[in-house]
Formats: C-alpha cells, structure tokens, sequence
C-alpha cells in the first residue's frame, strides 16, 4: 500500500481516539505510521502488515499500561471526564436563571442554565451548583 493510506488510517484512529479516550485507538494509529514508514521504504504490503500488527501489539501490551498509569497518577482513576466533570461544580449565575432561560459561568466558561426545579428563580449574582448537564444546558441548584 502506499504510505499515504497508512497515513490516512492514522489520522482517522487519532481523531476516533478523541472520542473514545481509551488509549486504544491511538495505540492502533501509532502502529499505522510505522507501516506508512515502512510503505516509505518500500516494504512490500505483507511487511507493511506485519509492522503493522507489531508496533500495534506492543503499544497495546506495553505503552498502553504504561500510558494509562500515568494519567491516573495525574487525574485518579476515578477522575470523571468531560460534562460528567461539571456535576457538582459551583457556578455563578450572571443573568437571571429560571426554568425557560438564564446564563452563568462554570469555571470561567458562560454557559445557558435552567433552574433544576421548576419555579424557582436565582437573581445575577447568586452562587450555586451544577446539578446536571442537558445537551448543552446546566441545571443549577441554589447553594445552601
């Protein structure tokens, strides 16, 4: 094959990696591009598998557990990611917040909120705290 198409594949496993944040799909791209390098080379396509398959398997087997331990040194291993991260956290609220519209900030970031139970309104200026994210709207709850 030629080493754009392994290129290709890398790119698309990176990026699918994004989204899935398992350390399993980049293992997979980082055994893409060794391919591409052995594609450069002009391996013939059996080898190109082969590399492949083998710069694959060992990141898989060796520079994944390495990689995650890492991480969870870093964050915990119970360390929620993304929205599930926002749960909890304290806003305040910079426009007036009911059950049809309001604004606050989340850790420097304004987003659109929704009073958690309906009819109650939270003035500018209020603290509170995410209960839960819907799409891309933070129900809040007043801080006791």
């Amino acid at each position: 094959m030629a080493p754009f198409i392994w290129l290709i594949i890398a790119v698309l496993l990176a990026v699918a990696e994004m989204f899935a944040l398992s350390f399993v799909l980049i293992m997979l791209a980082a055994g893409a591009l060794a391919a591409a390098g052995a594609a450069a080379l002009g391996a013939d396509p059996f080898i190109q598998v082969g590399v492949f398959s083998v710069v694959s398997a060992f990141a898989l087997f060796v520079v994944r557990p390495f990689a995650k331990r890492m991480m969870n040194d870093r964050t915990g291993p119970d360390a929620e990611i993304g929205l599930a991260a926002l749960e909890g956290s304290p806003a305040l609220v910079l426009e007036k917040v009911d059950d049809q519209h309001g604004l606050v900030k989340i850790g420097g970031e304004e987003w659109t909120a929704r009073v958690y139970e309906d009819g109650q309104v939270l003035e500018a200026g209020e603290r509170v705290h995410v209960v839960e994210i819907r799409g891309a709207t933070a129900m809040v709850w007043r801080q006791q």
